[in-house]
């Protein structure tokens, strides 16, 4: 099978960086040191490549109701141009079909970002629910668009060295905030728990704005570092933590859902009759060792599974997202299934790190 390849590939390779499949995609796993990838996003700005994932435009005049359907998030919290939303895109059941980023363009024109795994099944059932709901809507996917984060406690000062007139348009931007320069779409939104941008370009100006970024001293991070960074953030990863059999609830992402509007939205009836019986936590290993996704927790009111694991750089100890019985609460210890030994873990409150600094 060809792997498909992002318009930065050819500059990945030039870089040295060590490439895998990852979904179909061929991207780059580090550049040489996944941990010493991982401290320079914490300590200063790394930049990576985020073009697998798929733009959608929604346009139309009936796109703000369509949205207000066919999400569990409420779109009328967005009023602004620029403003975001993170939300999950539910089957009738209250599964998870993706998690998603929209924003608000303008009354006709909403933009989506959705993960490069789902992205072909994301797209096909906003067509299926457009055709019976908003058939004039005009749903296209952005192919030829590409994206870059850059992400750091210094990303915002390098991103205005390496972009001319950027800093004027996104200085005062909030957290899922974004702003228009000329092609560029400049969004202060980030998956590593630090600061910095995502930056929705034209594919043909990728290369060069990926060089610029290199010269004002923002290094390349890989897919590696991106997991552990996200881990540490609490951030959900789609097909681990969440996927069809889960629903927003006991993925952690109860916040996710506006119940409080009388809007209906795919999966609010489910959701609504659904029991709480299972939720995420997150977990911190007592001892040496190592959590990884699907190892069996034990707790005394039932048994339940990591869910994304691994050894966090910041916090020299590893850490897990598990779902676990409803019941189990913050301070509680479990056992964990580690190979052939039953290893002890804390249940704590995630976010593990934010903004660089460890908060368990």
């Amino acid at each position: 099978m060809t792997l498909k390849q992002t318009p930065l590939n050819a500059d990945h390779r030039a870089m040295g960086a060590k490439m895998v499949d990852f979904g179909g995609w061929d991207m780059p796993l580090h550049y040489g040191s996944q941990l010493d990838e991982h401290h320079q996003v914490r300590n200063d700005a790394g930049m990576f490549d985020v073009s697998h994932m798929r733009v959608v435009d929604l346009k139309g005049a009936d796109v703000r109701d369509f949205l207000r359907y066919l999400l569990a998030n409420n779109v009328d919290k967005l009023q602004s141009p620029g403003k975001a939303l993170y939300s999950c895109l539910l089957r009738q059941d209250g599964g998870i079909i993706d998690d998603l980023i929209v924003y608000f363009m303008n009354e006709s024109w909403f933009r989506i970002v959705v993960n490069a795994g789902t992205a072909d099944k994301d797209i096909a059932w906003m067509k299926e629910q457009a055709s019976a709901h908003a058939p004039q809507l005009q749903i296209t996917p952005r192919n030829d668009l590409a994206m870059i984060a850059v992400q750091g406690p210094n990303a915002a000062t390098k991103l205005w060295a390496a972009l001319p007139g950027s800093q004027k348009i996104s200085e005062g931007l909030k957290p899922f905030n974004a702003a228009e320069l000329d092609a560029f779409f400049i969004a202060r939104t980030g998956y590593t728990g630090e600061d910095g941008f995502e930056i929705i370009l034209p594919s043909t100006a990728a290369s060069a704005l990926w060089q610029a970024l290199h010269d004002a001293g923002v290094k390349p991070i890989g897919l590696g570092a991106r997991d552990t960074l996200r881990l540490e953030a609490g951030m959900n990863l789609y097909g681990h933590d969440m996927d069809e059999t889960t629903n927003p609830i006991e993925s952690g992402l109860a916040w996710t859902i506006d119940l409080a509007s009388e809007r209906d939205f795919i999966g609010k009836t489910a959701l609504l009759g659904q029991p709480r019986s299972r939720k995420l936590v997150g977990l911190v290993l007592q001892t040496r060792g190592v959590l990884r996704d699907h190892q069996a927790v034990h707790s005394s009111h039932g048994d339940g599974e990591i869910t994304s694991g691994s050894f966090s750089p910041t916090l020299n100890q590893s850490i897990a997202l598990a779902r676990v019985p409803a019941a189990v609460e913050i301070g509680d210890l479990v056992q964990v299934a580690v190979r052939d030994k039953m290893l002890t873990a804390k249940v704590v409150k995630y976010p593990f790190v934010r903004n660089g600094k460890g908060l368990i």
